[in-house]
């Protein structure tokens, strides 16, 4: 007879909760870059108990926003130009892989889908909501992850995504904000819809390269420092 306790149902629930909790507060900046972690203070302050926290810091380690020595500290990670170009290189790619595989799946309401998510970016942008924005340029990229039907790229896309965020977060308005990438999706739709998977994954790399660059002078300018 099968023996589930209803802890071990919810804790994954928690683990998620506290993941995502402490995952906005490093990409936002409320945990800055170098400030260490105690697992207690954050189960008291979330309500939770060591061991969700726990997990979800793992999780954190993964994604690059963590970093720790065990016995000595666990502290949020500082912004690295080496680490954060392979996270771009590897999101490039996946998005590439990702337009080729899905362009030709793509539904009309797909499509309507990407063009309604690319009006909330625009209206964030003109509110000047980086949340919003980000939310929304998360939803309009989500469609095609979706549709490429490919669990390993979303996967692999979850996990590096908040690294990006943080930046994007503290530099929208030079990196993803105003006309470009308002008009980069609606020329991506186009190709969309016009079934075109090779254009559009070439204009998509051109964008990753092109925000690679903005990114890289950052740190060389020392806007990234820590």
């Amino acid at each position: 007879m099968p023996l589930v306790r209803q802890s071990t149902v919810e804790r994954p629930k928690m683990s998620e909760a506290a993941y995502e909790r402490l995952r906005d507060a490093i990409v936002r900046g409320e945990l800055v870059p170098g400030e260490k972690i105690r697992d207690g203070d954050l189960a008291e302050m979330l309500g939770l108990s060591r061991t969700p926290v726990r997990e979800a810091l793992t999780r954190l380690a993964e994604s690059g926003l963590v970093e720790s020595k065990p016995g000595v500290y666990t502290r949020v990670s500082t912004l690295n130009q080496h680490d954060v170009a392979a996270n771009l290189a590897v999101l490039k790619a996946l998005d590439s892989l990702a337009m080729e595989s899905a362009v030709p799946r793509l539904t009309e309401r797909d499509i309507q889908t990407m063009r309604q998510a690319n009006t909330n970016f625009a209206t964030a942008v003109k509110r000047q909501d980086v949340s919003r924005a980000l939310a929304a340029d998360d939803a309009f990229h989500h469609v095609i992850i979706e549709a490429a039907g490919n669990p390993v790229i979303a996967r692999i896309v979850e996990q590096l995504h908040p690294q990006l965020h943080r930046i994007l977060y503290r530099k929208f308005s030079g990196l993803l904000g105003g006309e470009e990438t308002i008009n980069h999706h609606e020329e991506l739709i186009l190709a969309c819809e016009q079934g075109d998977a090779q254009v559009a994954a070439a204009m998509s790399g051109e964008h990753w390269s092109h925000l690679g660059d903005l990114i890289s002078g950052l740190f060389d300018s020392d806007e990234l420092s820590s």
